[in-house]
């Protein structure tokens, strides 16, 4: 008994905890972040996640509750009547009246389950439950670092398409000085002046949607994080080179018992079981033993009636044996049994299922390489093309329309190169998510 309140004293110490945790105001960043700190700090204030943690505590107290039912009941009960006509009672010497116009009883009452399938059943499935809560929470915590991870790989894509930007926008502003430069020398016409102003604003507009997408994609990071919305933070890759970060192993098979998916349908499938067995012992006999202490007071007086108590006290086996129920009993058997092989063939259709993700996953992963390899060997081509046609056209070899068109093809080879950089990264984590090699904080 002891070691039974000690574990409720510590799982009520474990949810006032969690409460605590749940309250505790989040504090922004001091410096810059890089993914590992904003994971660290969503796994402590995503209030997503801290519901999957209560939930859990829900789940363990249910399971204590279910539990407690192996222990004594104790229990006490007390009444009072007041008899207005006492029974009558015929027997051979004539008629009388028996009892007293006022009597009250107190009882004492302890049960001790002996055997009961209900019972049973929570003890055998305790563990199960427990672990089902538990994954729970790993499956929160791993869509959580995934959902995290591209938000703020998304968010260091468009800090960087607004870099490329204004690197483009310096390039421009010069060549438009040097364009205005020649057409106020009169050694070229307006057009060239022209083609550098539409140039020049076209990448401003770009560059001006880009904040204004930054900030959707912010307020996206921050509630995954559980971070304060009015606090500002600032993303770091850190030490990271993110082309490698990028790689992956192609060659790895897939193992439907790493996934928390399919090990939640394992555990399942043993609470099926274990339904299968429980359902058989609705055949079994319940047993119990009780035992009774009672009180009782009789007086004709009421303010006399507690001065005099009558006691009795006994103690018991009870036994009891459903015999006939229309076979209920058997057509549960039937179901549980139906129930546990609808989760064997779960079983199967999620190891095609977690292949078929795979599959689509390592497809897309390879397309976009292909296409990063390309992009990145077309980004180098393109800023040579460009020194070469800037270096010509100052020299007066090259129009000003080459220059014009080798600063775009430049500047979409640099956007479309960041974009294949952060695809790939978006790409892994599909990949480990569905190898189920994702590992969580």
């Amino acid at each position: 008994m002891f070691k039974y309140y000690l574990r409720l004293l510590c799982f009520a110490c474990g949810v006032t905890s969690v409460q605590a945790q749940a309250q505790q105001a989040a504090t922004p960043f001091t410096d810059s972040a890089t993914l590992d700190q904003c994971i660290d700090y969503a796994m402590k204030h995503n209030p997503v996640l801290k519901q999957s943690f209560l939930d859990a505590s829900i789940t363990e107290s249910q399971v204590q509750g279910k539990l407690a039912d192996w222990y004594p009941q104790i229990g006490i009960t007390a009444n009072y009547q007041r008899n207005f006509q006492l029974q009558t009672l015929a027997n051979s010497s004539g008629v009388v009246r028996i009892g007293r116009y006022n009597q009250s009883a107190l009882q004492l009452g302890l049960t001790q389950n002996v055997f009961n399938s209900d019972v049973v059943l929570a003890s055998r499935t305790a563990d199960d439950v427990r672990t089902q809560a538990q994954q729970q929470i790993v499956l929160s915590k791993i869509d959580l670092q995934s959902s995290l991870s591209k938000a703020f790989y998304n968010v260091l894509l468009t800090e960087y398409q607004m870099k490329v930007l204004d690197e483009d926008i310096n390039r421009l502003t010069l060549s438009l000085k040097v364009a205005r430069d020649q057409y106020d020398a009169g050694i070229v016409d307006k057009v060239d002046y022209s083609r550098a102003t539409i140039a020049l604003n076209t990448s401003k507009t770009q560059r001006a949607n880009a904040v204004v997408l930054l900030d959707a994609k912010y307020a996206r990071l921050k509630e995954l994080m559980g971070y304060p919305s009015k606090e500002p933070l600032i993303l770091t890759s850190g030490q990271i080179n993110l082309e490698q970060e990028a790689l992956v192993d192609t060659l790895v098979e897939p193992a439907p018992q790493k996934r928390v998916e399919y090990q939640q349908l394992e555990i399942t499938q043993n609470l099926n079981k274990a339904n299968v067995q429980y359902r058989k012992m609705a055949l079994y006999p319940t047993v119990s033993l009780f035992a009774n202490y009672n009180v009782n007071f009789l007086n004709d007086e009421l303010v006399q009636l507690y001065n005099q108590g009558y006691p009795n006290s006994f103690a018991g086996l009870q036994v009891g044996f459903p015999i006939f129920q229309g076979g209920k009993r058997r057509q549960n058997i039937k179901q549980a049994e139906f129930q546990y092989e609808k989760t064997g063939w779960a079983l199967e259709n999620s190891r095609n299922v977690i292949n078929t993700e795979y599959q689509n996953a390592l497809s897309i992963y390879k397309s976009d390489w292909n296409t990063y390899q390309m992009l990145k060997e077309n980004l180098g081509l393109a800023e040579e093309v460009y020194r070469v046609l800037d270096a010509q056209y100052k020299a007066g070899i090259k129009n000003y329309l080459e220059v014009v068109v080798a600063q775009t093809d430049l500047q979409k080879a640099e956007l479309n190169y960041a974009n294949a950089v952060y695809q790939l990264l978006i790409d892994k984590i599909d990949v480990l998510k569905a190898l189920g090699d994702i590992q969580t904080k």
